[in-house]
């Protein structure tokens, strides 16, 4: 599976370096390199395009405009040097963010995402997840989950209202649980990123508690709460 892409920026430079970064991704096909968004609506006519690498600053049009201008946009990761803009890319549900100067590690954690929305392609109707715990099936809403705690061969639960130990592997939830709102953070912890209060040398703050970040794991959920 090859997933059609622009690159939308006005920086020449900028091109550069995510043109190299898409050409090393065997999953990409670049199809243009575009130096602003009218161009960039050109080609979306003539092409079918999977995926945008769509800086936010530009003339004419930014990149959050011309997103909200598209009746069925594709997947858009945001390539900016403002932090600030984060924000805005909820407004446009964008895939995820990279701040400029970007290394080549942080883009592939975009495209690993990108290909995996693909594979599996998104729910947006589904709102809980369904388990079994104390001979009893339990409706859970996402938005009540505050975390999740791997504990052999079980996963205890940890919502607004309730505990539950669910039989179960880490693994297998986790494929059940939207990626926009849920993080892995440890071997043994997934946390809700909208219950997270703040993140402290390797602790984050989720509601009441405060679980462990695994070095490996933190770069990610940095990115994560930017975005």
């Amino acid at each position: 599976m090859k997933l059609n892409c622009l690159i939308i920026d006005d920086e020449p430079l900028s091109q550069d370096v995510i043109e190299d970064f898409v050409k090393a991704c065997p999953e990409l096909n670049l199809v243009a390199i575009c130096d602003d968004a009218l161009e960039a609506g050109e080609q979306l006519k003539k092409n079918q395009i999977d995926l945008l690498f769509l800086d936010i600053n530009m003339p004419k049009l930014s990149g959050i405009g011309f997103v909200k201008t598209l009746k069925e946009p594709p997947l858009v990761v945001l390539v900016t040097a403002y932090p600030e803009y984060a924000i805005d890319g909820f407004e446009i549900e964008a895939l995820d963010y990279l701040l400029k100067p970007v290394s080549f590690e942080r883009f592939r954690m975009a495209v690993n995402r990108a290909v995996e929305r693909f594979l599996t392609p998104a729910k947006p109707s589904q709102t809980h997840i369904m388990v079994r715990a104390n001979k009893k099936n339990y409706r859970i809403n996402f938005d009540e989950i505050i975390y999740l705690e791997a504990q052999g061969d079980y996963v205890r639960f940890v919502t607004t209202e309730q505990a539950l130990m669910v039989h179960g592997t880490m693994k297998e939830f986790i494929a059940q649980l939207p990626s926009a709102q849920f993080e892995r953070i440890h071997k043994s912890y997934v946390i809700s990123l909208g219950k997270v209060v703040y993140l402290e040398g390797n602790q984050v703050n989720v509601g009441e508690y405060k679980l462990p970040v695994s070095l490996s794991y933190k770069d990610a959920l940095l990115e994560k709460l930017k975005s």
